[in-house]
């Protein structure tokens, strides 16, 4: 069986390297899984491309010709894929590619569709801004009202699906609305988000965080537009 591995980049040349060989790193061995990976160059033009390009040989690498945002991204991707469950990896660091063997592993033992990697349930996880975490305790607790899930960690990057589920998905998103548009769309086909503890390092915009205040914004208006009007 496979996993397969979405890693949406935009402008992370100092990143990227140590982030494949984190998932490559990864050890799958326990579940008899290889790994497929996938990267989608979201028009960088720091110099993150030119890494990429002599990457060819060894990853599946799509080239946007400009920045279209990580929803874009991901949807690009999932064109691609091939695996039995797929997971989004962002390339910035702050996600530990170790942890795929939590989730993946309660994905089997429980056969779970949907699993998301909780910083919540992650005891010593600490945050970039308090606002942010803030933000995110108050979009999760909008989706377990808006769509009666009993989840921790809405936004996180750690997002786990059998690829035939989120395949029958319908996204339309473009930016980091991806989060709220899929957890949404999860929740109202009636398939239930198992959550397991993960790690998490933040970053901080001064390393290249990219996500501001008017993503929660949006991430709001996508959560109560799924609900009532899509």
């Amino acid at each position: 069986m496979t996993l397969s591995i979405i890693t949406p980049v935009y402008n992370e040349k100092n990143t990227i390297l140590e982030v494949l060989k984190k998932i490559e790193q990864a050890n799958l061995n326990d579940f008899s899984f290889k790994k497929e990976i996938i990267i989608v160059d979201d028009g960088s033009t720091d110099g993150t491309r030119d890494i990429l390009e002599k990457l060819e040989k060894k990853y599946k690498i799509i080239y946007h010709s400009e920045n279209q945002g990580k929803g874009t991204a991901i949807r690009t991707a999932l064109k691609q894929v091939s695996g039995d469950y797929v997971i989004i990896q962002d390339a910035d660091l702050e996600y530990d590619p170790e942890d795929y063997r939590v989730m993946l592993g309660y994905a089997l033992k429980n056969k779970a569709e949907v699993v998301y990697g909780s910083r919540q349930l992650g005891t010593k996880n600490k945050h970039s801004y308090f606002s942010y975490y803030l933000g995110g305790v108050f979009l999760t607790f909008i989706t377990n009202l808006l769509y009666r899930t009993n989840i921790t960690d809405e936004s996180t990057g750690y997002k786990l699906f059998k690829t035939d589920t989120i395949k029958s998905i319908s996204l339309k998103c473009k930016r980091f609305e991806f989060c709220p548009e899929v957890t949404a769309k999860v929740a109202k086909k009636g398939i239930k988000i198992y959550e397991v503890p993960i790690s998490y390092t933040p970053r901080h915009k001064e390393d290249g965080k990219k996500i501001r205040a008017r993503d929660g914004i949006v991430a709001l208006w996508i959560l109560v537009k799924c609900r009532f009007f899509d």
